[in-house]
């Protein structure tokens, strides 16, 4: 008798080292995860590099950059040290990204898997309501919460999230369509297995690549939202962000540049952080490739 060997599936840890491998190919991908790790960097040391409070008064108003080393990066108009805002604003911004991308992909994902899984009226229905908040242009909508509710950083935050649920809820249900006729899900259901247990066990786990790959585009946007709305002067004034750093920095732009310039790089590489790294995971998450 002749013994066929089969292959096993990979085991998790095997399966994670596949993905790394896949995932360090792509140079520009490592150079987001260099550039993410900054950031993080200097959110987790921001007491280290600049202890106290940011808003505090640091110095004279508009002192230049590098010319005094107590403020290496400047101060603004009102005397604060330039370099304290950014990495204590890097925390901000890495809340308002996490925060705000997690609120707006577990709305995409209950509200597109259960539209994908039972279609009919329960899709249709779900998808009107997709398709009139999208009517709306996102940061239009974005204002219309945030002057109902106010600018608070938490109404922010949750603004942000309630206006960009849409992109993952259509993608969720476009997995979900083409995954709940396949063998195994009717495997469960002969199995006896209730349909929450099918959506949220069997099938999600399996329509969630692509999720977890745009969630870095949703991070990048929360992040450029928040800081448009600061440029309005509609940002949380109580908390030192790099959007309200821009925005205040707006009215020296002309005599003093590095007050607006400095927090806009910040945000520059912290969004192309997240998109190299979001092409890097779609590379490394596509069937595809080689190991």
């Amino acid at each position: 008798m002749t013994v066929i060997d089969t292959p096993l599936a990979p085991s998790a840890p095997a399966r994670g080292l596949v993905l790394w491998r896949r995932f360090r190919r792509n140079r520009a991908a490592l150079l987001g995860l260099v550039l993410f790790a900054i950031v993080v960097a200097m959110a987790l040391l921001a007491d280290l590099v600049a202890p106290g409070d940011p808003m505090r008064l640091a110095g004279r108003p508009l002192t230049a950059p590098f010319t005094e080393a107590a403020t290496p990066l400047g101060t603004d108009q009102l005397g604060r040290d330039i370099l304290s805002g950014i990495v204590h604003g890097a925390r901000i911004s890495l809340m308002i990204g996490v925060v705000a991308t997690l609120i707006s992909i577990a709305l995409g994902v209950v509200i597109g898997a259960l539209a994908g899984y039972f279609g009919g009226w329960v899709d249709g229905a779900l998808m009107r309501v997709t398709e009139a908040f999208q009517t709306i242009p996102s940061f239009v909508l974005l204002l219309t919460l945030v002057a109902i509710f106010g600018s608070s950083i938490g109404n922010i935050v949750v603004a942000i999230g309630i206006v960009s649920w849409t992109a993952p809820a259509r993608m969720v249900r476009a997995e979900f369509m083409s995954l709940r006729r396949r063998e195994f899900v009717d495997a469960a259901r002969n199995l006896g297995v209730g349909d929450l247990s099918i959506i949220f066990r069997e099938i999600l786990p399996n329509a969630l690549p692509p999720v977890i790959v745009f969630a870095s585009v949703v991070m990048a946007t929360s992040i450029l939202m928040e800081s448009a709305l600061a440029f309005l002067s509609l940002g949380d004034p109580n908390y030192a962000s790099w959007g309200n750093m821009i925005g205040q920095g707006r009215s020296v732009l002309r005599t003093a540049w590095y007050c607006a310039v400095f927090p806009g790089l910040a945000i520059l590489f912290t969004v192309l952080s997240f998109s190299l790294m979001g092409e890097g995971l779609n590379d490394a998450l596509n069937p595809r490739q080689k190991r």
